[in-house]
């Protein structure tokens, strides 16, 4: 997947914003950042992951923990190809419903799929 790809299937996930913060692309919902994009080295990501998935992730070539983000829980993809379109996919979502819900249940219940 390219960037632009990458760039579209995130704002397609309902109540996803885009900006910038400390110089990389940022993917929110809610104002709370579930994909950061260091898209001046190669397009490497971060994204929350779930803990109970962490060791496997990390196990994998082009996968670690992220730095300055909570440990065991954000993990850095080196590129966009280190993933299947389909693993990218479902773990960019993952990360947003890890997101969505740290945030209240009423702010929760506008994103509720119908």
């Amino acid at each position: 997947m390219d960037i632009e790809s990458f760039r579209e299937y995130c704002l397609s996930l309902p109540g996803t914003t885009e900006g910038m913060k400390w110089d990389h692309l940022c993917f929110m919902i809610e104002e709370k950042i579930y994909v950061i994009v260091a898209i001046d080295s190669g397009s490497s990501f971060s994204i929350k992951c779930n803990p109970d998935d962490f060791d496997t992730l990390t196990a994998r070539d082009g996968i670690a923990q992220a730095y300055h983000l909570a440990k065991r829980q954000w993990i850095q993809v080196a590129s966009l190809d280190v993933l299947n379109d389909k693993e990218l996919k479902s773990l960019v979502a993952q990360s947003r419903a890890l997101v969505l819900a740290k945030l209240p249940k009423k702010t929760q219940a506008k994103y509720q799929e119908l």
